[in-house]
């Protein structure tokens, strides 16, 4: 077969250096015969029947049907039945053994054609049968079941796991995605570059992985959370358009959407950019990725752009899910003068519901013991809208009693209420209360199947607040990345409220879930002195631990922007998981994880502990010279304490 190739064209020369080469779909993969296969599973066909084949894989199932047994043989391309009319054949043989089969490729009897696999209409009659790898203990769950299983006991097994074939699609579709991505960074101009993994504490919010030094006794290298610094600091250096499917490493918690450990993100840069330019790029990666990947609907770009008020606001969530018709109405003025105290003096939140007066009491009650037990509300109040007179809604529910006149006639206008409708009310703090609001959104959509499954909506989430109040301590913190640049630059900062500053910074979100965070860079060091400042540190605090940034930005540091996609969360959504461990990022099982000596060092070093600055390690960027010397130091006594490490795991690491 001639290869044929499509080259992406480009209008000038530069472009075209970058372009894109793509083997079209449809092309025989190289494959090389040997004493193991002639072909793979999926490449069983009519045109092979009367053929002596050999194909090779894993038993998947062993049938009896009275004398004759069928063995489903399963590779990494499909499955192929062999038929054995001789039993003896399948001594030893067991589910999930690696084998070798030798035989005849048949036309398989128009009633028994599978067409759930390709190889449907033809078999192989088995002829020799070579045992490749045993099975010597009993399979701890089957591997075609093995999504039903607990999660710890899939782990522990995780190449059984694998096997799956669900599992098995999401680590091809992984690799696919991946590849894509590369490509369509690169064709829009973007270098492909790297940045260490040996490096300094990163400001990312959540705790360090440490890695101690053998040479230097009592110094860690810290795994990047993120490659942020460093990616600033290549635009300094003079390039325009960095990307990188970059490593990151962070010690927290498993959740639904958040992989524990270790992940992968879409990482990219730009020089002289502004914000709209960052969308730019966004949207055409993730438009053409989630479009190539997925049948369903994709949001056409340019995607909606919300503010982070008016998100809280309407829907509760500053990752909102757009596919959700719901939307939170803000009723606290009606209320600041009522004798109804759970309203009385609170933020107070309306949700329309259209159609559900018809649900049952118990639905009610379900949903109300959802606010109470797993919201942590203290109730949930609501009514229903039913027919009145003179053309009038009359309400029914427990909140009823509590409103005047002119309040219903204000809730009919402002919620824009219909005949069987169910208005739900939210009451609580100025920081609860909208929260609270999302999650019974959010549950009464599901309970209600008012979600369209059949699309992806995609928007950003902008203007952040710069800083907030620490609740524990009444302090002035960053709200979200420090090294974003505040709307109004320096003026801003001098003049304004903290607490009103906005940034320039921004997340994508998809179906409810963040996809990325990004910002618009701080390249001015005046206006980065003062924005820590804000937030209780000195010039001195900047320089020791933002070292690398600080002195680049006194070498004419080019205005920068950029974002992060994480990529396990795109496969995540593009593979209908509910989860993102089951896209994992890496094989991880039992023997992954740390060892017992080790294990203390995985927490982080007390704030302070740092001693120098990230300035030595950005030469690594470029040159990875002097490695063995550490980016910072932590003093043992503190660490020791800090981490709860008992003497002998100490004396047990150090030998």
């Amino acid at each position: 077969m001639p290869v044929i190739i499509a080259v992406t064209v480009a209008e000038d020369f530069s472009a075209c250096q970058a372009a894109t080469i793509y083997i079209l779909k449809g092309l025989k993969e190289l494959f090389r015969e040997n004493e193991y296969r002639t072909q793979y599973c999926n490449a069983v066909t009519e045109n092979d029947i009367g053929k002596k084949v050999r194909a090779a894989g894993w038993v998947e199932n062993i049938r009896d049907h009275g004398g004759i047994m069928f063995v489903d043989l399963r590779d990494h391309y499909g499955v192929v039945q062999v038929v054995f009319h001789n039993e003896k054949l399948l001594e030893g043989i067991h589910k999930e053994c690696a084998v070798s089969i030798a035989g005849t490729v048949l036309k398989r009897d128009e009633s028994t054609y599978n067409d759930k696999i390709e190889t449907g209409t033809v078999e192989i009659e088995a002829e020799e049968v070579r045992i490749l790898g045993k099975v010597t203990e009993q399979l701890p769950f089957e591997v075609a079941t093995s999504r039903e299983t607990r999660e710890d006991v899939r782990l522990k097994y995780r190449y059984l796991d694998l096997r799956n074939k669900k599992m098995h699609d999401n680590i091809v579709l992984r690799s696919k995605i991946i590849s894509f991505l590369r490509n369509k960074m690169s064709s829009m101009g973007f270098l492909e570059l790297q940045t260490p993994i040996l490096s300094t504490s990163s400001p990312e919010g959540a705790r360090d992985y440490l890695i101690p030094s053998r040479k230097h006794h009592g110094k860690f290298y810290a795994l990047p959370q993120a490659p942020q610094i460093f990616k600033q600091i290549y635009m300094v250096s003079g390039f325009d358009k960095y990307f990188q499917i970059a490593p990151c490493f962070r010690d927290e918690d498993a959740r639904a959407d958040r992989s524990p450990g270790e992940f992968y993100q879409l990482d990219f840069e730009m020089s002289f950019a502004t914000q709209e330019d960052v969308f730019a790029v966004a949207e055409e990666v993730l438009s053409a990725t989630f479009s190539e990947f997925s049948d369903k609907q994709v949001s056409p770009a340019p995607f909606r752009r919300i503010t982070y008020k008016e998100a809280m606001l309407t829907y509760g969530s500053d990752k909102p899910d757009l596919r959700n018709p719901l939307v939170i109405k803000e009723l606290s003025d009606l209320f600041v003068d009522s004798d109804f105290k759970p309203f009385s003096n609170k933020t107070v939140r309306g949700i329309r519901v259209p159609g559900m007066a018809k649900q049952s009491k118990t639905f009610f009650k379900s949903m109300e013991d959802f606010a109470v037990q797993e919201v942590g509300m203290k109730g949930l109040g609501y009514f229903k809208v039913e027919p009145g007179e003179n053309g009038m809604f009359k309400y029914n529910g427990p909140i009823d009693k509590f409103l005047n006149d002119d309040q219903r006639k204000e809730l009919a206008t402002r919620c824009e209420l219909q005949e069987g409708d169910v208005l739900y009310f939210i009451a609580d703090t100025k920081k609860n209360a909208p929260k609270f609001a999302g999650q019974i959104r959010t549950e009464v959509a599901k309970r209600m199947n008012l979600i369209d499954e059949s699309r992806f909506e995609l928007c950003f989430i902008v203007d952040f607040p710069m800083y907030e109040l620490d609740e524990e301590t009444g302090k002035i913190i960053f709200t979200h990345n420090p090294f974003s640049m505040p709307q109004g630059g320096l003026d801003a900062l001098l003049n304004k409220d903290p607490l009103d500053i906005l940034a320039y910074q921004y997340d994508i979100v998809c179906n409810g879930v963040e996809l990325s965070s990004g910002a618009v860079r701080n390249h001015d060091l005046d206006i980065m002195i003062k924005a820590f400042e804000i937030a209780g540190y000195t010039e001195e605090d900047v320089a020791s631990k933002f070292g690398a940034l600080y002195n680049a930005f006194k070498f004419g540091a080019p205005p920068h922007a950029g974002m992060a996609p994480g990529v396990d969360r795109m496969i995540m959504l593009l593979t209908g998981e509910e989860s993102i461990h089951r896209v994992p990022a890496a094989l991880q099982c039992a023997g992954s994880a740390p060892r017992r000596a080790y294990r203390g060092y995985r927490a982080a070093a007390p704030r302070g502990s740092h001693q120098g600055s990230q300035a030595d390690v950005i030469f690594r960027i470029a040159l990875r010279e002097n490695l063995s010397v550490l980016p910072f130091s932590i003093d043992i006594f503190r660490f020791l304490c800090y981490t709860d490490i008992i003497t002998n795991k100490i004396k047990r690491f150090e030998r």
